[in-house]
């Protein structure tokens, strides 16, 4: 399928601070030709889960809370490199293993009850002490350490096994210091380069001690940050309005206080064809993917379109995203390599991609980290080809010819993500039925709920998907470490939701994590992804490329491989012909 490309039109990338007058409703055009006013308008297919950064484990919430929080770094929305944010500058010793940053001084928290005046306080080193020790602290509302500080920060660990027995160290976490109210230095058990990449991240981000005491476990949806936008209002399943920080620290390089929009509106439309309807009649300024069997169509429309007259703009890139079956590596189905194996030899990838998803992704062949990483050779790897053949012996191996006593299974898939999860799920059935005899059963559940089951090891066999923490294939790989596993079953499993557990693959992640050198970091990343491979540790489907489709009027909105939203330099240009009738 023959794909066509369109860009946006971006101005004004990156910069600093201004006079901050807003309107609310209509436009006013600001120095740079940019303009203030406006409420963007999102939809999300899935409901948020929780919008607490240490319980943050799903894109929609972090969508939201994204324009909510800030650490003390962030990534490029146009490129994905890491740049400042509430550190305006940072420095690290010879080896990468002492970083040492220094806040922007001024800073406020929103304005909130949680304060004494409800005013927010301005931001100091002691905020981000406190952030990180409830990062490290044993708790159900924190899913952040294991892919955070957890072995890379020195006296993480120790402080956080220190919360479990239900005596947290006086010090704190030893590698972490407020050197003065504007510096924090943080040591690091080895050196780790790409140490950046994890700060940009949500479990840390900055939120007051105030606010946790106040709200606790409310903190899901009782937000409290520094970011540009802050929440007016939650109406769970239906909208969260968020608007405009009117004391956001940050202006443009024309001295325009950021945001330049009055509020962010995200909407909950289940349905993609509803969802499609809702941007054609203008009430969306933008959609993420397409209704599958509508996508001819709409590049049809597109391509129709006369010069300079095209009705909306579509964007396209290679994601940073993986789709992908989990088998349950504790269970007595799934714990035999060789099923696995025969389960990911059985499907024709090719055909799922050309054909259900009409060419939007790429056939997932190479194993759980995607081809979009350019330093990353994907390609070099032996990854799994459609062979009925191999899958049918590696089943009789198992002990299940011809899938003769091979229990029936459901596999659990979570509504919502348009009607490509269901597709995409009934095709795999029958081809398992087709080349393997076995008989799978579909069931289809709340994303909340799918979650809940899979992390907590009740599912066997499950839809998952993988987007990008950060531009690195570690976000991936760290997905299959065993030392992320619980000891018992039943507890929560959030990254190796599948708990496979290979020694050479952790001895290969675990000198990556080490590896300074980024050409030999990758090469050990690839050895342990063809572990895995060989291993069938998951059962990866395809990988994604978003579509976006963006009305003509907005500008600053890149789209990258992450689809990672950062809604402070996005702006809406009024319409030609309201432009014309003022003159």
């Amino acid at each position: 399928m023959k794909k066509v490309i369109y860009s946006l039109l971006i101005a004004g990338l990156f910069a600093s601070c201004g006079d901050g007058t807003t309107t609310t409703g209509g436009s006013r055009e600001a120095k740079g030709g940019v303009f203030y006013g406006s409420v963007f308008k999102m939809n999300e297919v899935e409901d948020f889960r929780n919008l607490y950064p240490l319980n943050i484990t799903e894109v929609t919430s972090h969508r939201i809370a994204n324009q909510v929080y800030e650490g003390l770094v962030k990534l490029s929305q146009s490129d994905l490199t890491v740049v400042p944010a509430l550190a305006e500058k940072w420095e690290k010793n010879a080896d990468a293993s002492q970083w040492t940053f220094h806040l922007r001084k001024g800073v406020k928290f929103h304005d909130d009850p949680c304060f004494a005046d409800g005013k927010g306080r301005e931001v100091t080193a002691k905020d981000f002490i406190f952030c990180f020790e409830k990062l490290c602290s044993s708790s159900p509302e924190n899913q952040q350490f294991g892919n955070t500080l957890k072995d890379r920060v020195v006296g993480a660990n120790e402080y956080f096994q220190s919360t479990v027995d239900k005596k947290p160290l006086a010090a704190g976490v030893a590698g972490i210091k407020a050197v003065d109210d504007y510096t924090i230095q943080i040591s690091l058990l080895h050196p780790f380069a790409g140490f950046l990449n994890i700060l940009s991240t949500p479990g840390c981000w900055l939120y007051p001690q105030e606010a946790y005491e106040k709200y606790g476990v409310d903190m899901r949806v009782k937000c409290v940050g520094t970011g540009p936008f802050q929440v007016k209002s939650i109406k769970e399943g239906e909208a969260v309005i968020l608007e405009r920080n009117p004391n956001y620290w940050n202006v443009d390089e024309h001295g325009n206080q950021l945001p330049y929009l009055d509020a962010v509106k995200y909407t909950f439309i289940k349905e993609k064809k509803s969802e499609l309807l809702e941007f054609k009649r203008g009430n969306l300024d933008m959609i993420f993917r397409l209704p599958i069997e509508m996508i001819p169509d709409i590049l049809g429309e597109l391509g129709s379109a006369k010069e300079g007259n095209a009705p909306f703009e579509m964007q396209v890139v290679p994601a940073m995203s993986t789709f992908y079956y989990g088998f349950q590596h504790q269970s007595n189905i799934f714990d035999k390599k060789e099923v696995r194996l025969a389960f990911n030899y059985s499907i024709d990838r090719e055909k799922i991609v050309n054909y259900t998803l009409q060419g939007e992704g790429v056939p997932g062949s190479y194993g759980i980290v995607p081809p979009s990483f350019k330093a990353y050779d994907s390609k070099a790897l032996k990854g799994y080809n459609f062979d009925v053949d191999k899958a049918r012996k590696y089943l009789a191996t198992a002990g299940y010819p011809d899938g003769k006593g091979f229990p029936k299974l459901t596999l659990q898939i979570n509504s919502g993500g348009g009607d490509r999860n269901i597709q995409t799920a009934e095709v795999i059935q029958k081809m398992l039925k087709e080349n393997l005899n076995i008989d799978v059963e579909i069931n289809v559940m709340p994303f909340a709920e799918h979650l809940e089951s899979l992390e907590t090891g009740k599912a066997m066999f499950w839809r998952s998907g993988w987007t990008a923490d950060y531009p690195d294939p570690e976000t991936f790989l760290t997905l299959l470490y065993s030392k992320h596993i619980p000891e018992k079953l039943t507890d929560k499993s959030f990254l190796n939701s599948v708990r496979y557990k290979s020694v050479r693959f952790d001895s290969l992640f675990s000198a990556a994590m080490q590896e300074v050198d980024d050409a030999k970091r990758f090469s050990l990343y690839l050895q342990a992804d063809q572990q895995a491979i060989d291993d069938g540790a998951i059962m990866p489907i395809f990988y994604d490329e978003n579509y976006r489709l963006v009305q003509m009027n907005v500008r600053n909105f890149p789209a990258n491989a992450m689809e990672y939203r950062d809604m402070s330099r996005v702006y809406i240009e009024p319409k030609q012909e309201k432009a014309d009738a003022k003159k």
